[in-house]
């Protein structure tokens, strides 16, 4: 199964400072057909002003990953964590038995993101937050796992639960085929930029694409495209 969501179907909200849209079932954007797509329970895709961002809240029991567009988040948290995450580089937050954080563009322009969440495998645990650089370059051709679960996704963040998130740049013409470790996981595929083509459906930048009971998956590049992929249970 391939199901097409076009952005322009995503919930959305514009508060002026942040410009969201919601693939998912989000804040007051509710659809129950789209609440989660296995595990994977939020794909937000965020527009950040320059020198706005999410002031201090709490999270609890859930696998945060941010991928970075463009621009730079910087993150603090009640851990003591502190960081900046440029452009094509990569955040993990497992909340756990609870953390509180901010995420702040304190640069000139504009960010724009990706903010995945993923039910862990169990509750509770102690919190952590970690970052990745990922050249682009690096994921040429080819997906590369960003943040996972799995034992032998070594150069990945870690996260608690059975899922990898993954990156990959697709030159026009080329195509890079992923095979999940069977035909009853859940995939959720969106460009970051570029068109892509997954047999006969074809998916602007943007868009979503669900995916399941496919032994594997190709994904040919109609335009050079960055791609973001969640595996999930």
């Amino acid at each position: 199964m391939i199901e097409l969501r076009p952005f322009d179907s995503l919930g959305a909200a514009n508060h002026g400072w942040l410009d969201a849209h919601h693939h998912f079932s989000f804040a007051n954007y509710h659809d129950p057909s789209r609440v989660h797509w296995g595990s994977l329970r939020v794909w937000n895709d965020d527009r950040i002003q320059p020198g706005t961002g999410f002031p201090t809240h709490p999270h609890q029991d859930m696998e945060i990953i941010t991928y970075v567009r463009t621009g730079a988040i910087t993150h603090r948290d009640s851990m003591g964590n502190e960081g900046r995450t440029e452009a094509g580089d990569v955040q993990v937050m497992s909340a756990g038995t609870g953390v509180q954080h901010s995420e702040y563009n304190l640069e000139d322009e504009a960010t724009t993101l990706f903010q995945i969440w993923i039910i862990p495998d169990k509750r509770g645990g102690e919190p952590s937050w970690g970052a990745k650089q990922f050249p682009r370059g690096e994921r040429a051709g080819a997906f590369v796992p960003l943040a996972s679960g799995a034992a032998n996704d070594d150069d990945a963040l870690p996260i608690r639960t059975d899922a990898r998130v993954l990156g990959a740049t697709i030159r026009a013409g080329e195509s890079v085929t992923y095979t999940p470790s069977s035909a009853d996981r859940h995939l959720y595929l969106v460009p970051a930029t570029g068109k892509v083509r997954i047999d006969d459906v074809e998916a602007n930048a943007r868009d979503g694409v669900a995916i399941t009971k496919l032994a594997e998956v190709t994904i040919t590049a109609l335009e050079d495209s960055e791609v973001v992929l969640v595996d999930a249970a």
